[in-house]
C-alpha cells in the first residue's frame, strides 16, 4: 500500500508526511500566507495546506456555530476565506521554495476551481460523509486524505469502501474538538484503523495543543500527520487554541524522523548487544573444587556472569553429570569437562 503526493511516496515504511495546516490562521491576508509558506520550509515540513471557502457553495448563511468561533461562520468566511487568485499565488510560492502546496475544497465548486493547483485532495471531517460531493472530486483522478472527525466506524467504512475502490487513500484519525482533551484523544484508534482498512494508509489529525500526541499517533502506525500551525501564539482565531508556531513544528519534523527510526519489529541479537550479552549472560560455574569422577549435585554449581559457558538455562540438564577430570572453584563449567 502506498500513496503518493508530488514526488514523495508514503508507505508503512516511510517517514511521516507533515502537512502545515494553515487553515484560517493567515486571516485573509496574502502577506501571511506567503509567510506560513516560508516557514512551513524553513521548518522542513513536506506540504503546507490551506482552505478553498466558497461560503455560499458550502453552507446556509445562518447555520449554528461551535463555540470555538466568536462570529458566524459564514460572516468569518466571507470576510477572511482566500480567493481564488490568492490560491493560484500561493500555488506559485509553493513551488518557488520548494514545498508541496494542498487545499481542502470545502464543496464541490471549489474542488473544480483548485483542480489544477493540487496533487491530491485533502477532505475535511465535515464532509467526510458527504458521498455525492465525493463521489464527483473522484472523477478527478486524484489521491485522497480524509479527515474521519465526529464520525464513527460504520461511516467511515462506507466512505472508505467507495473511495477505496476508485483512488488511492488515506485515512486521518481526527477528533473535531479544539483543542481536544486527553480523555477524548483515543488513540489506539489508529491501530484498529489500520486493521480495518487495509487499502488505506492511515494518518492522525492532531487538533491538541502540543506535539507529543503526534508523536504518540506515529509510533501507532500514523503516516501523514497534519498539525495546525500559526505565525504568533498571540493571534487570536478560532484555531489558534490547537496550533503550534514553527519552532515547534521544526521540532515535529526532526523528531518523526527519529521517531521512524525506532520503528522496526524483528527482534534479534544486535550487533553491539553482542559484546554485552557475552559478559551480561549467566552460564554455569562451580562454586567449590569438584574431584574427578564425581556426579555434579546443584550444591557443587550455580549461575554467574558471564555468559561464555554453559547457559544457566542448562542447569537441570548439568545436574547428576559426572565430572571426567578434577574441577577448581570458581571455574566456568564447559560441555567438554562432562561424560
Amino acid at each position: 500500500m502506498e500513496f503518493k503526493i508530488d514526488k514523495t511516496i508514503i508507505t508503512k515504511n516511510s517517514d511521516p508526511y507533515i502537512i502545515a495546516e494553515a487553515c484560517d490562521n493567515h486571516f485573509g491576508k496574502i502577506d501571511y500566507a506567503i509567510k506560513m509558506i516560508e516557514e512551513s520550509k524553513k521548518a522542513g515540513a513536506n506540504a503546507v495546506k490551506f482552505q478553498h471557502h466558497l461560503p455560499d457553495e458550502e453552507m446556509l448563511p445562518d447555520i449554528p456555530m461551535s463555540d470555538n468561533f466568536s462570529e458566524p461562520l459564514y460572516e468569518f468566511l466571507k470576510k477572511n476565506a482566500l480567493k481564488l487568485k490568492d490560491h493560484i499565488k500561493l500555488k506559485e510560492i509553493c513551488d518557488k521554495v520548494g514545498i508541496t502546496y494542498l487545499c481542502t475544497p470545502f464543496s464541490f465548486k471549489a474542488a473544480e476551481e483548485i483542480n489544477d493547483l493540487v496533487p491530491i485532495f485533502k477532505i475535511g471531517s465535515g464532509e467526510m460523509t458527504d458521498l455525492p460531493t465525493i463521489k464527483k472530486i473522484i472523477n478527478f483522478n486524484k489521491g485522497m486524505i480524509i479527515s474521519t472527525g465526529m464520525s464513527v466506524f460504520d461511516e467511515i467504512t462506507r466512505t472508505y469502501n467507495l473511495v477505496s475502490q476508485k483512488v488511492p487513500l488515506v485515512l486521518m484519525n481526527c477528533i473535531s474538538e479544539y483543542p481536544v482533551s486527553y480523555e477524548d484523544m483515543n488513540l489506539n484508534v489508529i491501530s484498529k484503523m489500520i486493521e480495518i482498512y487495509p487499502k488505506a494508509i492511515i494518518g492522525h489529525s492532531d487538533h491538541s495543543s502540543e506535539l507529543f500526541t503526534s508523536f504518540s499517533a506515529m509510533t501507532l502506525g500514523a503516516k501523514v500527520v497534519e498539525k495546525h500551525v500559526i505565525l504568533d501564539k498571540k493571534m487570536k482565531g478560532p484555531d489558534q487554541e490547537v496550533s503550534i508556531d514553527f519552532n515547534e513544528l521544526n521540532e515535529l519534523v526532526k523528531i518523526s524522523k527519529k521517531i521512524n527510526r525506532t520503528l522496526g519489529d524483528e527482534k534479534k541479537i544486535h550487533p553491539k548487544e553482542k559484546q554485552i550479552r557475552a559478559w551480561a549472560y549467566r552460564s554455569i560455574v562451580t562454586i567449590k573444587n569438584i574431584p574427578r569422577g564425581k556426579i555434579i549435585e546443584q550444591e557443587d554449581i550455580w549461575c554467574k556472569r558471564p555468559g561464555t559457558g554453559i547457559p544457566s538455562f542448562e542447569m537441570e540438564n548439568i545436574i547428576g553429570r559426572k565430572v571426567k577430570n578434577k574441577i577448581k572453584i570458581n571455574s566456568l563449567l564447559k560441555w567438554e569437562d562432562l561424560e
